[in-house]
């Protein structure tokens, strides 16, 4: 059963002033409403002050049976019925007729409209006359492009929106049919046309398809018709002679079936295009995809067949991308980008909605209380009537929407109510004899009746199921009894006071743990989330408002989930981060004492802090926000502590309170490492010295470099963008430079720290500038070199090495620290694997008059054997170090006698 709350959708109202009973009625855009009686059609304002007052009336050409506007285009499209003979009419420029006997042009479809005649049509409405071979059923306008779709008997024909340019100044709007879909096996009652998808009813059967834009072939289409065998009668076992029986003995009942995707081609329905564009250019349609085939069979319980046991409202409902549309008619459709489709039909009892862009499901299923006459379908809600009650049920469409358009919607940083949470009715209004219902923008027009008594022509036995040849029923109304009606237009509130008052409503489930809470204020949430993503609608200034309300939205879902046991109460995180709110802010939100006064904290709250902490947020908590925080985990998730008082949003964190509550801890394992350093920092934060000695003396160094792999918070921390070390590692600098360097390498390791991260810790720690390269940072460099990290570039690091190497030997500059290598430990110009040539530019400032600058210009010529000039240099420069370095680099016997002639000479 749906759950209904008692909230006010709806506003105030006002009597439309017909002169005469509506009998088709719809939109018109934003600012016009059309209704239809006997042989005239009348507009009237919807928009402003003049609410409800009309704008002009045009005759038709006899009584509207159908009735469809498309703001693309901005014209009215209608079924018209003289003499037993129907036809299909468009009016244009509608807006220019502002007295009942302007002038009005006619004129065929396709018609070429000559340049003199421009002045004509520039200032009057222009009626567009559409032949059709077949009887018109029904229409759909495409609100999308404005194409206009008509149903017949057996096909749909679809007649194109364009411009006809009359003139550099001057365009007429007019159609081409352009395309016929030819279907049998089913009889159109009503249709849905959107940006290529076609949805159609029967009275129990819905088919949709796709009008598919990309050629399979370069042919153009041409009609073919397709045979295909019906799987459906031979899954029922019907057999010929079975079919051949007399058909007014017996009522044939189809078996009820779903088909979703390519298995709805399975129907029997057949669906072949036929290309009728003058141009094969202008073909936009080659080729049909189906989508859904859903068929309902009657309730036989009762052994009668009702005739008012059929679908109605069917209607597809597109959302777009986020943006604001132009106000350019001509040009709207260009500006609008549809991001999801949804499909909507109803049984008396039971509505279906459908999502059918990227992967066609059924949604939601709507249980009525009593039985509907007719639905319309909006990005926020679900309008359904009865005789007696105007229902308002939620959707989930934005929902849905909101996962097409925003990758990360589900994950850590942002969430949304899911498709599949239950919809409710929020408000059922009692109005006394509705017949007709529709919807746009703000508005719900209402067309009630107050019937008379019917009175039968004559008593005859119900249609009986099994037999066709019973008669019918026929009901007349007495002529003297003249049924009242009224037309009104009620107003929707707007969705921020709405969702006030849903959020108003909700705190009466804040003291009580149910899921009733989430469940309102997640409507709440779909409603203004609905609201944003129509960005056309909102009036100025009203999408601020919206914002604001969908952050305080965000907020309030994160109190629940926080707040309540639940197995999504991970969701926290996400709707926090939504909602804007600080660290502290949520903090303070936070107190939900229980009822003997203590407090507990809930899974979803420490997941938040948990995660916003880990993320080294630039916020800094109050010392007595940051006690709170270590309460909170010292109740729910102690083991989390020492990462906790790691984050840099802790670090007024009283050092005393802290280290009272880690020693409390259970300390087994690597976690006694970690909480070791954590008394260990925080010794360093009280000044005591002696304590901070003492806990880092408890466990060997390599245990210690485990502890900081496990927490690099203890070392680096981020704020603002910015490297810190902390207070820990440059007491580490002065007294434990190796362990420091190890913790640095393992953190590299095991992807804790990136090559350049770990740069700029040391330059920043030796409080060295970006040119300046401090001792610590060599000594790391050649750790790496010794560890062989498989992420350093061989080649870079050796570059970086000796670079430093030769800077130093030109400029003869000590290193700030003690080396923690000697060179007795690396042998890197002389290795085999280091490109010399590399190098040899650098060697330039390097004078030979140094032993260092003379052995390292030698190593690199000889690694170039270039060995004459190497001789040549030590003659010149170190003649005693000619044998010693012949025996060491020329062991051959003919470059040993090489070297004596050199010296003899």
């Amino acid at each position: 059963m749906v759950q209904l709350y008692n909230l006010h959708p709806f506003g105030s109202q006002q009597v439309v002033p017909c002169k005469l009973e509506p009998e088709r009625f719809c939109g018109g855009g934003r600012d016009a409403l059309f209704v239809a009686a006997g042989c005239k059609v009348e507009a009237f304002a919807v928009a402003g002050q003049e609410l409800c007052q009309p704008r002009c009336a045009f005759s038709t050409l006899g009584r509207v049976l159908c009735l469809a506007y498309s703001e693309a285009g901005d014209y009215l499209a209608a079924i018209e019925e003289k003499n037993k003979a129907t036809f299909l009419r468009a009016y244009v420029n509608w807006r220019s007729k502002r007295t009942e006997n302007c002038r009005v042009c006619i004129r065929m479809v396709g018609h070429k409209v000559e340049a003199p005649f421009s002045d004509t049509f520039r200032d009057q409405m222009s009626i567009i006359e559409m032949p059709l071979s077949e009887a018109p059923l029904c229409i759909s306008c495409c609100p999308v492009k404005g194409d206009l779709l008509v149903g017949c008997t057996n096909k749909l024909v679809l007649f194109s929106l364009k411009y006809q340019i009359i003139s550099e100044e001057f365009s007429i709007l007019d159609f081409e049919r352009s395309l016929i879909i030819h279907i049998d096996n089913i009889v159109p009652v009503e249709i849905s046309f959107c940006v290529g998808y076609v949805a159609l009813m029967s009275d129990l059967e819905v088919l949709i398809v796709k009008l598919e834009s990309d050629p399979k072939t370069g042919e153009s289409v041409n009609y073919q018709p397709l045979k295909i065998n019906n799987p459906m009668k031979q899954t029922e076992g019907i057999s010929n002679e079975t079919l051949q029986l007399d058909s007014d003995d017996f009522v044939i009942c189809q078996k009820p079936v779903e088909l979703l995707g390519e298995k709805s081609s399975q129907s029997g329905v057949s669906v072949t295009l036929e290309s009728t564009g003058l141009d094969d250019k202008t073909i936009k349609y080659y080729h049909v995809q189906h989508l859904l085939y859903k068929r309902f069979a009657p309730d036989i319980s009762s052994l009668v067949l009702s005739d008012d046991i059929k679908l109605h409202s069917l209607q597809l409902l597109p959302i777009y991308q986020t943006g604001s549309p132009t106000t350019d008619r001509k040009k709207l459709s260009q500006e609008k980008e549809l991001l999801s489709l949804f499909c909507f039909f109803s049984l008396p009892h039971v509505g279906y909605l459908y999502m059918v862009v990227k992967s066609v499901e059924l949604m939601s299923v709507y249980q009525y209380p009593e039985k509907s006459q007719q639905a319309v379908l909006t990005p926020q809600f679900l309008h359904v009537i009865t005789s007696n009650n105007l229902q308002c049920f939620t959707v989930r469409c934005s929902a849905a929407a909101a996962r097409e358009e925003d990758p990360y919607v589900d994950t850590t940083l942002k969430a949304c109510p899911p498709v599949s949470m239950d919809v409710c009715a929020l408000r059922i209004q009692l109005f006394i004899g509705l017949k007709a219902i529709c919807h746009f923008k703000n508005h719900i027009i209402l067309l009630t009746k107050a019937d008379p008594e019917a009175i039968p022509e004559r008593r005859e036995p119900p249609k009986r199921l099994l037999s066709r040849k019973g008669t019918n029923v026929k009901f007349k109304t007495p002529p003297v009894a003249e049924a009242g009606w009224n037309l009104y237009i009620v107003d929707t509130i707007s969705p921020v006071q709405l969702y006030k008052e849903m959020v108003d409503y909700s705190n009466t489930y804040k003291t009580a743990k149910t899921q009733s809470c989430i469940h309102l204020l997640s409507e709440a949430h779909l409603l203004v989330r609905a609201a944003l993503m129509d960005a056309s609608q909102l009036e100025p200034g009203e999408k601020a408002e919206l914002l604001e309300a969908f952050k305080e939205s965000c907020g309030h879902l994160g109190d629940c989930y926080s707040r309540l046991d639940t197995q999504y109460s991970h969701l926290a995180l996400p709707y926090y981060k939504m909602s804007g709110l600080s660290m502290a802010e949520v903090l303070t939100r936070a107190d939900w004492p229980l009822e003997d006064g203590s407090q507990k904290y809930e899974r979803g709250l420490i997941f938040y802090i948990n995660h916003s902490l880990d993320e080294n947020l630039d916020e800094e908590l109050s010392e007595e926000l940051a006690a709170k925080v270590v309460q909170m985990f010292h109740m729910a998730e102690p083991k989390q502590l020492p990462h906790i008082l790691c984050s840099p949003s802790m670090k007024n964190i009283n050092p005393v309170t802290a280290m009272n509550y880690l020693s409390k801890l259970d300390t087994s394992g690597f976690s006694s490492i970690l909480v070791t350093l954590t008394k260990a920092a925080m010794a360093l934060k009280m000044g005591d010295l002696d304590r901070h000695r003492n806990e880092m003396k408890s466990h060997p160094e390599m245990k210690l470099v485990c502890g900081f792999i496990l927490e690099p918070r203890l070392l680096i921390q981020q704020r603002r963008g910015q490297i810190i070390p902390t207070e820990l590692a440059v007491q580490l600098k002065d007294t434990q430079p190796g362990l420091l360097v190890a913790s640095v390498l393992g953190l590299q390791k095991n992807n804790k720290i990136g090559i350049e991260e770990a740069d700029s810790f040391f330059k920043v720690l030796c409080g060295k500038d970006k040119d300046t390269i401090p001792q610590l940072l060599v000594d790391l460099w050649e750790a790496q070199l010794v560890a062989g990290l498989p992420d350093v570039v061989l080649q870079e690091l050796f570059f970086k090495l000796t670079s430093q190497y030769i800077w130093r030997l030109s400029k003869m500059q000590p290193p700030d620290t003690i080396p923690l290598r000697t060179s007795e430990d690396l042998s890197l110009i002389c290795g085999p694997s280091f490109d010399i040539a590399s190098i040899i530019p650098f060697l330039e400032p390097l004078s030979e008059d140094t032993i260092a600058g003379l052995s390292v210009h030698v190593l690199c010529r000889t690694r170039l054997k270039e060995y004459e000039q190497c001789i040549d240099t030590l003659l010149e420069r170190c003649p005693e170090a000619i044998i010693p370095y012949a025996n060491h680099e020329l062991k051959e016997e003919n470059r040993i006698d090489f070297v004596v002639e050199k010296t003899a000479a």
